[in-house]
């Protein structure tokens, strides 16, 4: 018997806000989280991208000293996520054997495996910190949510790049069906805006480089985009049974109706240009969960503003829709925030989930010329979501060619 699966708590620490609650009303004021960086090491290795969407409250202001000490900034943005999440689904009282943790990253401690490097040149191996391995460790963030709330049902951690926390819900999904868990931390987080990343990715002529006004930089779906905006930090969503949730008289934010995961298998950067894997990915997850094609109302779309990703997206989504796509409202929510790389499903989703729960779409910036080869209906200001029983979908997308969907439904 398939389960009614709902999302009863939200945490987020973004370029938006230090919370859920002040990165979405950021996200709907038309608010942009990317600026200027302000290391010395920018101007030192004469980066060509001088800018990037930083978290907005610096972990510091939040954390414990000995926590931001003993974690890397990855599990950092973790645990602060993590606990808004938890503390706002009400912090459900259930044994620690029934709580599990789906987390995910792109990169994991990037930070702290080349510190430590430069530590082991520079001053030698007794340098080094014996907390160093655990730290760098992509499971890290998990583990920390985990050994904060004691969740004993599993950990797990999922690495596919930019799909990745949206493979974590779908994850999550999965574990509450098949009963393993009555509730779970699900979501993703990332810390890598540091000099090798962001001289990788402006080497691959993936980053935007207008350096001179980084508040316009990203840009889906406008004639004049030129890459995406590196962001940092995490989104958390407790994810639960409806049953469990309604016997604790959870606060109910909308219905997880599941998702799915697919996988291009054609370019390890580049997306399959035709969409065809990643429309099976978001009809699977639609059509898998009982809704029509005909209920989708709304998408949050992967959308990062590469020339190229942008049109495989719009592909993919008309494969998906055909006609109906002229009645669907698309938001491209990584104008404002930039790009989270491992964290950005976990946020889209929490964006979409509260556009479902709140009634209303929130607007994707920057937009002053629309591609004509992508001729969606972009919302570029706060639209209603009106209806019953609305369905939206959160597409994800990753290097190495993996696509990941999750869709859900108002409550």
């Amino acid at each position: 018997m398939t389960k009614k699966i709902v999302i009863t708590g939200i945490g987020a620490t973004s370029p938006l806000g230090g919370t859920a609650r002040d990165s979405w009303n950021a996200l709907l004021a038309g608010e942009s989280g990317a600026r200027a960086l302000e290391h010395d090491w920018v101007a030192d290795l004469a980066l060509p991208v001088t800018f990037a969407a930083t978290a907005k409250v610096p972990t510091a202001e939040v954390l414990e000293r000995h926590e931001t000490k003993r974690l890397d900034p990855s599990s950092q943005f973790a645990l602060i996520a993590g606990r808004e999440a938890w503390a706002d689904a009400g912090a459900p009282e259930i044994a620690p054997e029934r709580l599990a943790v789906d987390w995910s990253t792109g990169i994991g401690g990037v930070w702290t495996l080349l510190d430590a490097w430069d530590t082991l040149r520079e001053r030698g191996p007794r340098r080094v910190l014996p907390m160093t391995v655990p730290m760098l460790m992509p499971n890290g963030p998990g583990a920390a949510i985990g050994m904060d709330l004691h969740a004993r049902a599993g950990i797990t951690t999922v690495v596919s790049a930019c799909a990745s926390s949206t493979e974590a819900l779908v994850n999550a999904y999965d574990h509450l069906q098949r009963g393993l868990a009555d509730v779970v931390i699900a979501g993703g987080s990332e810390a890598a805006i540091h000099p090798l990343p962001i001289a990788s990715f402006a080497a691959m002529q993936a980053l935007s480089r207008r350096n001179d006004d980084p508040s316009i930089a990203s840009r889906p779906y406008d004639i004049g985009r030129d890459g995406f905006v590196l962001g940092e930090g995490a989104a958390a969503l407790v994810v639960e049974t409806e049953e469990h949730a309604k016997a604790r008289g959870a606060r109910i934010y909308a219905e997880l109706l599941g998702g799915s995961v697919t996988s291009d298998a054609y370019h390890i950067t580049a997306p399959d240009p035709e969409g065809s894997a990643a429309a099976r990915a978001m009809i699977a997850a639609i059509e898998g969960a009982g809704a029509r094609l005909s209920d989708v109302r709304h998408v949050n779309a992967h959308a990062t503003s590469t020339p190229v990703g942008d049109i495989a997206e719009y592909n993919a989504l008309k494969r998906v829709f055909g006609d109906l796509l002229d009645g669907i409202a698309v938001t491209a929510t990584k104008a404002s925030t930039g790009h989270l790389l491992g964290g950005a499903g976990a946020i889209e989703a929490m964006f979409t989930v509260l556009a479902l729960h709140e009634r209303v779409i929130p607007p994707t910036i920057n937009l002053t010329e629309q591609d004509p080869e992508i001729p969606l209906d972009v919302v570029t200001s706060p639209r209603a979501l009106a209806g019953d029983d609305v369905v939206a979908i959160s597409n994800s997308f990753g290097f190495g060619g993996h696509n990941a969907v999750a869709a859900f439904r108002s409550a």
